[in-house]
């Protein structure tokens, strides 16, 4: 699938988030702005960077009318013990057979040490609340993504 881009309307899905409860994209829709970041595997030392920066700025999204969600093809057990050890306070969504991830783009052929092999693109995905994709990060830093994000978000949604 093609990598979406500012002006596609957002795939509507439905995840299992870390507790085994539903989620669906149109939860949120009319009512909060969505930031939806793909990540490769929780517990790595990028993941884990990437989502404690979330997890220490949640009340500043939370303040702007938007909502986190982090998306992997982790194990819905898993994500739990990402939360448990991190002490996430946001949604981290399983997508186990990735077709989520696929239909914003971000499922593709990554090199790595001379491997070539299909996963998970760090990519972020900022959603307005009519549903129509606003922003998008293609080259994530770890470190400073939470800040880059809520930057943008601050400036452009609040």
């Amino acid at each position: 699938m093609a990598f979406l881009e500012v002006g596609d309307v957002s795939p509507k899905f439905s995840l299992r988030n870390q507790r085994g409860d539903m989620v669906n994209l149109d939860d949120f829709i009319g009512s909060k702005n969505i930031v939806i970041y793909f990540y490769p595997k929780a517990m790595t030392p990028g993941c884990t960077v990437q989502a404690c920066g979330i997890r220490d700025t949640n009340s500043q999204f939370s303040a702007l009318d938007t909502v986190v969600l982090g998306v992997s093809p982790d194990s819905i057990a898993k994500l739990v013990k990402f939360e448990d050890k991190q002490e996430l306070n946001f949604m981290l969504l399983s997508d186990e057979d990735h077709s989520v991830i696929d239909s914003f783009g971000a499922w593709d052929l990554k090199k790595f040490m001379g491997r070539e092999f299909m996963g998970v693109l760090r990519s972020t995905f900022v959603i307005n609340k009519q549903g129509t994709i606003v922003h998008v990060m293609d080259k994530v830093k770890t470190k400073s993504h939470h800040e880059d994000v809520l930057q943008w978000v601050s400036d452009n949604l609040a």
